[in-house]
């Protein structure tokens, strides 16, 4: 089968398609042919070098959507999408065919094309670690998301589906169909979020890290979350101690890497509902690319796209 592989760490250059022995089925894991697989900023990370756990050679990819070929009868023919660590430790996704835990299956949306279930994966499992799992949102809460990207984008759908009121916290103060309210990351950010949030957010989201650190923690209501997933201008950040502690507000970090294919099946199987019934919207999709060209599709993710980059097999 074909694969897409790295050897060295560096620029997406060190990616080539090579031919590889096609994995087999056990006890405990099954066969999936890949349909499609998105590019996650991380899989460019990881080609990189930036990525301490990795060891090569790998094929890399976290997200898929395909069929199941080989392993429990039950399952052989089943749409299934996926999510988790794969291509670190373990090859990744960006192959025809991947071997995933039994216990990793997880139905794809009715609904949606290979490709869009797909482009879901590590945005929308990130965001419900956070939202769901850290900050442990309900309908009483407002939360401010820093930055409404890919993840923060799948936060805002995830808490506007439980009900809390949501507010975007972007340059321009660009609205979002998933938010209630927006305020300019570039003016006074902070006034802005206080005046339209009664005096401070339950829950902060800040899905840029390092620059927006500081105007986090002074957006938080008292005893109010605030969830860190990034660090990306500047991983040394400082802030007054002595008014987080007043405030009792508490600083959570989530990694979606820490939830293997088998955890995030789990994430997967509570969000499907909310995608067949369309409460949920996938990601735009920028772009798709074949295997072949894996290559020039790293090298858009690299320079930074407006919405997702997907393979398709």
């Amino acid at each position: 089968m074909k694969a897409l592989r790295f050897a060295q760490f560096g620029q997406p250059d060190v990616l080539f398609v090579d031919e590889v022995p096609a994995p087999s089925a056990g006890a405990d894991t099954a066969i999936v042919q890949v349909r499609a697989a998105s590019i996650n900023p991380s899989d460019v990370k990881n080609v990189g070098g930036r990525m301490s756990q990795t060891t090569l050679p790998r094929t890399p990819g976290r997200d898929y959507s395909g069929i199941v070929i080989d392993g429990p009868q039950e399952w052989l023919g089943v749409e299934v999408w996926g999510s988790g660590d794969a291509g670190f430790t373990y090859d990744g996704t960006h192959a025809e065919q991947i071997a995933v835990p039994v216990a990793s299956l997880c139905r794809k949306p009715g609904n949606l094309s290979h490709e869009q279930a797909a482009a879901i994966g590590v945005n929308f499992v990130t965001a419900w670690c956070a939202i769901v799992e850290a900050a442990q949102v309900t309908n009483a809460d407002t939360v401010a998301i820093i930055g409404l990207g890919g993840v923060g984008g799948a936060a805002a759908q995830i808490a506007r589906r439980i009900g809390a009121t949501v507010i975007g916290v972007t340059r321009g103060a660009r609205m979002n169909p998933y938010v209630d309210a927006a305020v300019d990351s570039l003016g006074d950010t902070v006034a802005q979020l206080r005046a339209a949030s009664d005096g401070g957010a339950s829950v902060v989201f800040d899905t840029v890290g390092g620059s927006m650190f500081e105007t986090a923690v002074k957006m938080l209501a008292l005893r109010g979350r605030l969830i860190e997933i990034s660090a990306t201008d500047r991983r040394q950040v400082s802030f007054d101690l002595a008014d987080f502690y007043h405030n009792e507000s508490r600083l959570m970090g989530v990694d979606s890497l820490k939830r293997d294919l088998t955890a995030a099946a789990r994430i997967l199987e509570d969000l499907r509902a909310g995608f067949e019934e369309g409460s949920y919207q996938a990601p735009a999709i920028a772009r798709t690319y074949a295997l072949d060209d894996a290559v020039a599709a790293y090298r858009a993710v690299d320079a930074g796209t407006s919405g997702r980059i997907v393979l398709s097999l």
